[in-house]
């Protein structure tokens, strides 16, 4: 049994965890989204500095609600790669004091495998190979589940990520930020049929399209030709109407590539990581098309899709049952592949 706690400050929330083995002793998170949503997107620098007011009253609260000591707790994590390179090094710096003070190994985390590893909090005997769908804000893959730490990616878009094309038809609506919950609530009103847009296909240069990739900012220009038709013509936007073949278009489009992706390699099971597998759209319609095909689909409550500190300690927790350990010269890295999980880690390991 090894119990982790682990920080989480990627971005715009501020979390921490204590996770024993796939169970979740504590969870706090406090949410940047009152702050940035003045702003229309998040403020990098303002985002490190609402981490850094928060982080040792998360730290605390976190223990308390654990009802741990130091003793019981094996290792600290944290999210070093990817993120906002100065949001990352609060929590890092904030991991490796800790660790230095309780000497307790320190675990650096890619944050997209903690997206991976939230299917297992709520599903805890899943085990690999299994086809992981990722889509969030600034990521989505079609990434093949091997082993912990090893991973190759299938599928990924061309250009915008699901969530942010989620963001971009907001703004263009004037819905506001951040933009997946609030078309995902409209899109229960609207008629996701009224208006057929593009499913972002993918041209190979012999012809056909690729199977597992995506493009969504083909269907982001069809909303926007749209709403500049119907207001030239006097008309007031169907607001909902517009989100629900929005949503209906990216869902299709993501179940349609997992579908495919996870039969041509032998996966009987997808888990769904990331924001937008919050998105109730997604959630009905790849759980039908999987039922049909007799493929099972996971996905994580709702509390471990955003940005937290639970998934990154789960993902911790394996590592480190594993004897992976981060040296304390560790860094951040704005960008690092998920394929490349294993340098975080001591070459010895």
């Amino acid at each position: 049994m090894t119990t982790v706690l682990s920080i989480e400050t990627s971005c715009d929330e501020t979390a921490v965890a204590i996770v024993n083995n796939r169970k979740v002793c504590s969870s706090v998170i406090a949410s940047q989204i009152p702050i940035h949503t003045q702003y229309g997107g998040v403020v990098p620098e303002v985002a490190s500095r609402q981490h850094v007011l928060t982080i040792n009253a998360l730290i605390d609260r976190a223990i308390r609600e654990a009802a741990l000591d130091w003793t019981q707790i094996d290792g600290i994590a944290a999210t070093v790669a990817p993120g906002l390179v100065g949001a990352l090094m609060i929590g890092m710096s904030a991991a490796k004091t800790l660790a230095i003070l309780h000497d307790k190994p320190f675990v650096g985390v890619h944050h997209l495998e903690g997206h991976i590893y939230a299917s297992y909090l709520s599903a805890p005997e899943l085990q690999p190979p299994f086809l992981c769908l990722l889509v969030s804000g600034g990521h989505t893959s079609l990434i093949h589940v091997k082993d912990c730490g090893i991973y190759t990616e299938l599928g990924a878009t061309r250009d915008d990520a699901a969530g942010e094309a989620f963001d971009k038809v907001a703004r263009l609506l004037n819905l506001g930020y951040p933009g997946g919950p609030i078309i995902d609530r409209l899109a229960s009103q609207g008629n996701p049929h009224l208006y057929p847009l593009p499913e972002g296909n993918i041209s190979l240069p012999g012809g056909g399209f690729h199977p597992y990739d995506s493009s969504f900012s083909g269907v982001k220009t069809a909303v926007l030709r749209l709403t500049q038709k119907l207001q030239a013509a006097g008309q007031e936007l169907p607001v909902a109407d517009i989100a629900a073949s929005f949503q209906s278009s990216i869902a299709r489009s993501l179940t349609k590539r997992a579908i495919a992706c996870a039969s041509d390699y032998g996966l009987d099971t997808i888990a769904i990581g990331g924001g937008v597998a919050a998105n109730r759209g997604l959630r009905a319609t790849l759980q039908a098309a999987a039922s049909d095909r007799g493929i099972r689909v996971l996905f994580p409550p709702m509390e471990y899709c955003t940005d937290n500190a639970a998934m990154i300690g789960c993902a911790a927790v394996e590592h480190l049952s594993r004897g992976h350990v981060s040296p304390l010269d560790l860094g951040v890295q704005s960008r690092l592949s998920v394929m490349e999980v294993m340098s975080l880690y001591r070459a010895d390991c």
